[in-house]
C-alpha cells in the first residue's frame, strides 16, 4: 500500500476544520513546500478543454502506464455533484501524476487545490521527492457520500483501497510491498469549492487510514 495520507496531527486539524466551516470558508495555513501557484490557487491552463462537453480549459495530466486509478460508483443525477466528482477525479489523478513525474511544478495541483488543502498536498507531493520515492500499481476508489454545504461548496466524502498500490524507490525502482491489512484502506473526507472558472476546487481535506467506514 501506500506509505503516505495527511500527517495524523493535519488530518485531525482538517477533519475539525471541515466539521467547523460546513457553512463558511477555509483557514490559512504556512508552509516550506512551494508548488507554482501554491500562494495564489491560480494556474495557467492548457489550450485545449478536457471534453466537448466541459468548456474549462484544463492542464493536461498524464500518468506513467504502472500507476493506475480505478473509480466505482463515482457517478451522481446531481448536476453540482456529478461535476465535483469529475474535478475529484482529476485532482486525484493530478497529484498522483504530479509524485510519479516528479513533478513539484505542476500546474495541476494549485489547479485542482486551493487554500489549505493546496498546502497540505504540496507538502505530500514534496515528502516524496524529498524521500527519493514514487508510486506504483493500482488504487480503487468507491462510495462517494455528499452534504451541501450552501451554493458553490460541497463535502464529498470516499473511500480509497490501497491493497494493490505501492511505493517505489526511484534509485533501486524496489517496490515496497506490505501485506494488507485493514490499513491499506482510507477514508477521504474533503470540501470542495467552485471557482470563477467553474472548477471544483479541494479547499480541504481529511484522511483517516484504516477508518472502518472503508475497510472490508
Amino acid at each position: 500500500m501506500k506509505r503516505r495520507t495527511l500527517p495524523a496531527a493535519v488530518a485531525a486539524a482538517a477533519a475539525a476544520s471541515l466539521a467547523l466551516t460546513a457553512c463558511g470558508g477555509g483557514g490559512s495555513s504556512k508552509s516550506n513546500a512551494k508548488i507554482t501557484g501554491a500562494d495564489t490557487g491560480k494556474s495557467t491552463p492548457s489550450s485545449s478543454p478536457s471534453s466537448s462537453a466541459d468548456t474549462v480549459q484544463r492542464p493536461n495530466v498524464t500518468l506513467p502506464s504502472d500507476v493506475k486509478e480505478v473509480f466505482e460508483g463515482w457517478h451522481s443525477s446531481d448536476p453540482d455533484e456529478a461535476a465535483a466528482l469529475e474535478d475529484a477525479k482529476r485532482r486525484i489523478d493530478a497529484t498522483d501524476a504530479a509524485i510519479a513525474n516528479n513533478d513539484l511544478n505542476s500546474k495541476a495541483i494549485p489547479f485542482y487545490y486551493t487554500s489549505k488543502a493546496l498546502l497540505d498536498a504540496a507538502d505530500w507531493i514534496k515528502g516524496y521527492t524529498d524521500d527519493g520515492y514514487t508510486i506504483t500499481g493500482t488504487t480503487r476508489y468507491y462510495d462517494p457520500q455528499f452534504t451541501k454545504y450552501g451554493k458553490g461548496s460541497i463535502g464529498l466524502a470516499y473511500c480509497s483501497d490501497e491493497s494493490k498500490a505501492y511505493d517505489k524507490n526511484r534509485k533501486t525502482n524496489k517496490v515496497d510491498k506490505t501485506p494488507v491489512t485493514n490499513k491499506s484502506y482510507v477514508f477521504y473526507n474533503t470540501r470542495m469549492d467552485k471557482n470563477a472558472q467553474g472548477v471544483w476546487q479541494a479547499s480541504m481535506l481529511a484522511s483517516v487510514r484504516g477508518s472502518a467506514k472503508c475497510t472490508p
